[in-house]
């Protein structure tokens, strides 16, 4: 059976991102939720060129790429999609679930992983509104936003109904504090799986 065949009629989380690098924070989320809302499959689809960060500098997507397989080798419920990277840009979500649709079919359940920050802000995302039509958003809860439920259905008719809000164990490891560790020459021992740190040093990343 094809890993396309596998999604089919399914509960599948997206959990997007650019994972520069992927973390343990990531797969704790990724695994809560895929206990919480009782989801089949959870998949990871890296960014190709998230049109939020132009002024970001990325790792190339074949490193980005590695980590994350490397970091879910042994879950068989997390799996990667190169839908988002290997498209050519903008890579706005909203294209993004849309092939991922086609790819899946109607009869597959969407929910896509965001973190509440993103959900605050998702007015100003392109197509919010599609979005909110077409799949379950699921905001994981950080204590340190709130959200203007009202503003935000103002702007979004119908959101709040379509928005799972999970609590989560909440972990302060972020990419960007992880690639300034490395600069920095200090440890990410058990902040990032084994082989990921591993693959960090082999590589050279982050030092410059």
């Amino acid at each position: 059976m094809s890993a396309r065949d596998r999604l089919r009629g399914r509960r599948i989380g997206i959990f997007g991102g650019t994972f520069d690098p992927i973390h343990v924070g990531h797969l704790i989320l990724a695994v809560e939720a895929r206990h919480q809302l009782g989801l089949d499959m959870i998949v990871l689809a890296p960014a190709g060129d998230p049109p939020h960060k132009p002024d970001s500098p990325i790792s190339l997507l074949e490193h980005r790429l590695a980590m994350c397989r490397l970091a879910v080798a042994d879950d068989d419920e997390i799996g990667i999609s190169l839908i988002d990277a290997e498209r050519p840009g903008p890579h706005y979500t909203s294209d993004m679930l849309r092939l991922f649709r086609q790819e899946i079919g109607e009869a597959s359940q969407l929910f896509f992983l965001m973190g509440l920050d993103s959900l605050r802000d998702l007015p100003t995302w392109h197509e919010p509104a599609w979005l909110v039509r077409n799949c379950r958003l699921v905001a994981l809860r950080r204590h340190d936003v709130e959200i203007d439920w009202v503003r935000l259905e103002a702007e979004l008719p119908g959101v709040r109904d379509r928005v799972i809000v999970l609590d989560m164990p909440e972990v302060e490891i972020s990419s960007r504090d992880l690639r300034g560790r490395v600069r920095a020459g200090r440890p990410i021992r058990y902040q990032v799986p084994g082989a990921v740190e591993r693959y960090i040093i082999d590589n050279g990343l982050y030092r410059s």
